[in-house]
């Protein structure tokens, strides 16, 4: 799927984008060493060219979605500033500067949706690609990887028991006046007054009159839950996902306070909580997430979410499986800290559980140990530069997109800083070797 040509009486009131872009930009260099064909290869095979409306060209798409996370950007937000920058149209592919928008945001959830995880893993494998090709990593750096896991938030406020209630009862009341039921009574203010005054009282720090507040914002989903079961017993119609909504309701309303597998969000009820002995978080709600990077060079080589909050250890076969998988190379050995004792994998490489046996181990493989640490920075880069701090993205399979394309736009940056850095070398010895000829005064180079 390639960009769509002007008509010969159009294409002259055009500015064609080479005119406007400066070639020796890293964005314009890294362009010209993605391997665009490639996409069109792995996702051709999900359109029917004769069915619905033409699809949008790949490289539109997977550009945007590039963009989007190397530079920490919405749906909305690229979409936008890709009209405004012309090294953005020519990085997807536009022969012309165009003042529209490419697509309708909205459009990049569905190709996401098309394409999956299965296939943004393609995207990261682009990025190893051109890692290599710059030099930002090299065969050797294979060898040795380290391996972490984070967690990765979803977008929901932080879960309370009496806004669960009341969230759930409103969805409900909403469902059956969609669906023409009608019902005794919706608690719709009681409800709504209960939860005020249940934080109030929480604030004023009296928790006795606090908890009866919530008993209170409960009885009202119950008493809603039994009044529609009494009310479509019997009937055949309903739509699945109210049988969802109601499942999720019994659940909610039974749960215990020491219960697994709880219900923390509404909107979002695979969200998980989490906690990792941080000092100034003490629970996280949303999906571990385990990154694999190269030791030597801090290359994201692998990343992916687990769901169901396993215990580190248990994620590594799969962590080092799919770093394997993407890169093409068989890793050496893996530095892991002391959260992955007892792990599960049981392939060829070795692991090396960081702060086991240190004294007895030699010079050259204790500073390796030492650089395990090097991958808490590269985490945090990828949450605070990236996405991965805030999931945004619906459902399971939007957890492990996110995390996919976060990496990606980790790997992009490094990319764009190794090509600037070159540029700028290049520059510095053309202005020396200019001023060795005397004309140092009329260089005014620059490298972007």
């Amino acid at each position: 799927m390639t960009p769509q040509k002007l008509s010969a009486q159009t294409a002259i009131f055009c500015v064609p984008i080479e005119r406007i872009v400066n070639p020796n930009h890293p964005l314009c260099a890294l362009t010209d060493k993605i391997d665009w064909k490639s996409f069109d290869t792995s996702f051709g095979g999900l359109y029917d060219p004769g069915n619905g409306r033409p699809a949008k060209p790949t490289r539109l798409m997977v550009g945007l979605h590039y963009l989007k996370h190397t530079f920490d950007l919405s749906d909305e937000a690229v979409v936008t500033r890709w009209v405004e920058n012309p090294y953005w149209q020519y990085f997807c592919g536009m022969l012309n500067f165009t003042h529209e928008l490419p697509i309708d945001p909205s459009l990049m959830t569905r190709w996401r949706n098309r394409i999956k995880n299965e296939g943004m893993e393609k995207l990261l494998e682009e990025t190893i690609r051109l890692g290599l090709v710059t030099g930002v990593i090299n065969s050797s750096s294979f060898a040795k990887v380290n391996v972490d896991t984070t967690v990765q938030e979803k977008a929901i406020t932080y879960p309370t028991d009496a806004k669960l209630y009341h969230r759930l009862r409103e969805k409900l009341v909403g469902a059956v006046d969609g669906l023409g039921i009608e019902l005794r009574q919706s608690y719709r203010f009681l409800s709504k007054n209960a939860l005020f005054m249940q934080g109030r009282y929480s604030a004023a720090r009296q928790p006795k009159r606090s908890r009866k507040e919530i008993k209170k914002v409960k009885n009202y989903l119950g008493r809603v839950l039994r009044d529609i079961e009494r009310r479509i017993c019997g009937r055949d119609d309903l739509p699945e996902w109210f049988a969802k909504l109601m499942e999720l309701g019994r659940k909610l309303y039974a749960q215990k306070r020491d219960d697994k597998n709880k219900i923390y969000s509404i909107h979002a009820p695979e969200v998980e909580c989490i906690a990792k002995g941080k000092a100034h978080k003490k629970y996280e709600f949303g999906c571990k997430v385990s990154v694999a990077a190269t030791s030597r060079d801090n290359f994201v080589i692998g990343i992916r979410a687990a769901h169901g909050s396993p215990y580190d250890g248990h994620t590594l076969n799969a962590a080092i499986e799919q770093a394997e998988r993407l890169s093409g190379k068989k890793i050496g050995e893996v530095f892991v800290d002391m959260g992955y004792r007892g792990h599960d994998y049981e392939g060829s490489a070795t692991v090396h559980v960081a702060k086991r046996g240190k004294g007895k181990l030699s010079a050259s493989l204790r500073k390796w140990m030492r650089r395990r640490a090097a991958i808490e920075p590269v985490i945090g880069h990828i949450k605070n530069d990236g996405r991965l701090r805030r999931n945004y993205l619906k459902g399971a399979a939007g957890d492990s997109i996110n995390a996919v394309l976060s990496g990606c736009g980790y790997n992009m940056r490094k990319l764009l800083r190794r090509l600037l850095f070159l540029l700028c070398r290049l520059w510095l010895f053309i202005r020396e070797w200019a001023g060795g000829l005397g004309v140092g005064g009329a260089m005014t180079l620059s490298p972007v």
